[in-house]
């Protein structure tokens, strides 16, 4: 929903211009200036411009609508550029098919039919990942909406993302143990267990633990 459409400015329109058209707007749709088969039609069609009218009057409101008008304008372009490149791609394999067609035809060639599967395979492997492209456009345009507007993304924690944790705290405890049988190290790390106190009670601490 485009608040500038609804109260019929441009989106740089000055503050004083906007008010002119909402009281316009009002006065236009206002409830009891309607015929009765109208007036529910006219409530809504208020409630819409008041809507429009307090985001964009309020000048914080706007700055934050029009930040996610830019995001939404943004997605758009790059879903019509994902549409065109479809588009050409779809022009080019059809004229692929149509001459390797004629080409057979011409030749009887066996080899043809094959090469015609091996390019349609193509054309599928291709709409996939343009698919895949809008649908990654979209989501991150969706993302950086809810970032705009101070909410805190949080993604939730999959079985891979567990098993790669689990598998770099191993590989952590295995150059620890490697680390420790070099002597200089080893020693480095008993002299700081004998003479601090503090690392001294902790070690034995986790060690009585382990030992009950």
């Amino acid at each position: 929903m485009n608040y500038y459409k609804i109260l019929e400015v441009d989106k740089n329109a000055s503050p004083e211009v906007i008010e002119k058209a909402y009281k316009t707007l009002v006065k236009k749709y206002h409830p009891d200036l309607q015929e009765s088969n109208l007036k529910e039609e006219a409530e809504e069609k208020i409630k819409i411009v008041n809507e429009a009218y307090e985001t964009l009057s309020n000048p914080n409101l706007r700055a934050k609508y029009d930040e996610r008008l830019k995001q939404e304008e943004i997605s758009k372009e790059d879903y019509q550029k994902l549409s065109r490149e479809n588009e050409n791609l779809y022009n080019e394999i059809n004229n692929l098919k149509h001459n390797i067609n004629s080409n057979y035809t011409q030749t009887n060639n066996l080899n043809t039919e094959n090469y015609l599967q091996h390019n349609y395979q193509n054309e599928i492997e291709y709409q996939n990942q343009i698919n895949q492209a809008k649908q990654q456009a979209y989501h991150d345009a969706y993302i950086q909406d809810l970032k705009n507007r101070g909410y805190k993304i949080k993604y939730k924690k999959t079985f891979k993302d567990y098993l790669k944790n689990f598998i770099a705290l191993l590989i952590t405890i295995a150059i620890l143990f490697l680390l420790l049988q070099i002597p200089f190290i080893k020693n480095f790390f008993v002299d700081l267990y004998e003479e601090n106190v503090v690392i001294n009670y902790f070690v034995n601490f986790i060690s009585n633990l382990f030992n009950q």
